[in-house]
């Protein structure tokens, strides 16, 4: 039966296209699906800031009635106007092992991105790198991750097949605690925080962390500007992701590090592994899905890094041992052996090199694959 690929215009075909990677990895151990809540205020046009200065479209693709394939195309004003680069994103991507269905979906991307003008396709990308992107080329047998994708090892092969090549890969590493308190770290903490005047900033409670926020986002936006596919975000954005994200977030995994001037030069944040949560969940915060995400904030033997930003011309002077130092104190309290760095472009050797004092496995890596679809 020939592939029909479908637009989506109705509150029901978006609910289909939420769910379909449920049902394509409903037995897979390592998938962990988003939070459906999450995904709606990301779609729906009166919930997401970024289509004040993007625009995108959803395709289905169909057999039958049988969804076998989901993707998204945005076109992103600000990617263009920042970068230069009159680029389509695609994300979102999902299709069962057959050529003719992940064909027509990226097909209808292309199609969209010629009539607008655009010189080519690259994804998986979001409205914002806040979103998640990057498709898995090494790692199929790990767990994933709360704010990154997984796919099936044939999701690639279909990539080449269809004529995109390698944009960038980000790398991930899982990094073992030390059973015993590592003193190396702790003694260079000391020494930075007396060296430079810094301060550590000890949150007492959510309130006051949602105080700092939009002075942690200024610093994220200043330190993470110049990285691949970055876009700047709006006041409202900001607002956005400050309410969907900071409800979750413990104040003790945000440590904050101030100079004497009392400028935020570096912050962490860090959340114990909701991967598990998720999948008893399925997704969904009720009818219990919330209490096993609060069971996983209590007690865990995983955690997640999410963000390390460090003011520039405070970079090489110690400020991330104070960070990791934090962390490491309250992953101890918790019972954490395991964490994941989460993504980080391979050129960011800066990143990278935090990891040195601790035993690290590189054990995933995702691909931005591109296509020049030949417009002038």
């Amino acid at each position: 039966m020939d592939v029909q690929i479908k637009e989506i215009t109705s509150p029901k075909e978006l609910k289909a296209f939420i769910e379909f990677p449920n049902r394509l990895y409903r037995d897979n151990p390592y998938y962990v699906p988003s939070l459906a809540s999450d995904d709606m205020n990301t779609f729906r046009r009166d919930k997401n800031p970024a289509y004040e200065t993007c625009e995108a479209r959803f395709w289905l693709a169909l057999r039958g009635r049988e969804v076998v394939g989901r993707v998204a195309a945005i076109l992103n004003h600000p990617h263009i106007e920042k970068w230069g680069q009159r680029y389509m994103r695609f994300g979102w991507l999902d299709f069962i092992d057959d050529p003719q269905v992940s064909a027509a979906l990226l097909q209808a991307v292309e199609a969209w991105a010629k009539a607008a003008g655009m010189t080519a396709v690259h994804g998986p990308l979001g409205f914002t790198d806040m979103d998640r992107e990057g498709m898995l080329v090494q790692g199929f047998d790990e767990l994933a991750t709360m704010i990154t994708f997984y796919n099936h090892p044939y999701y690639p092969v279909h990539m080449e097949k269809l004529g995109y090549t390698k944009d960038i890969d980000w790398v991930e590493y899982e990094i073992s605690m030390p059973a015993e308190p590592d003193e190396k770290i702790a003694r260079m903490a000391a020494i930075v925080m007396k060296g430079n005047k810094f301060r550590l900033l000890g949150v007492r409670n959510k309130q006051e962390l949602m105080s700092h926020a939009k002075e942690l986002f200024r610093l994220l936006e200043d330190e993470y500007k110049k990285l691949y596919g970055t876009v700047p975000l709006t006041p409202r954005q900001v607002d956005s992701y400050i309410n969907q994200y900071f409800g979750l977030i413990r104040p003790e995994f945000v440590p904050m590090v101030y100079n004497e001037k009392n400028e935020m030069v570096a912050f962490g944040i860090a959340l114990p592994s909701l991967a598990r949560a998720l999948q008893r969940s399925h997704g969904q915060l009720f009818p219990l899905g919330f209490i096993y995400l609060l069971n996983a904030l209590r007690k865990n033997d995983r955690a997640d890094l999410y963000l390390v930003a460090v003011k520039s011309e405070y970079q090489g002077s110690g400020a991330n041992a104070i960070l990791m130092n934090s962390m490491y104190e309250v992953f101890r309290k918790l019972g954490v052996k395991k964490i994941e760095t989460n993504p980080e472009l391979e050129t960011n050797q800066l990143v990278q090199g935090q990891w040195k004092y601790f035993e690290t496995r590189q054990h995933k890596r995702r691909r931005v694959y591109i296509k020049q679809i030949g417009q002038e």
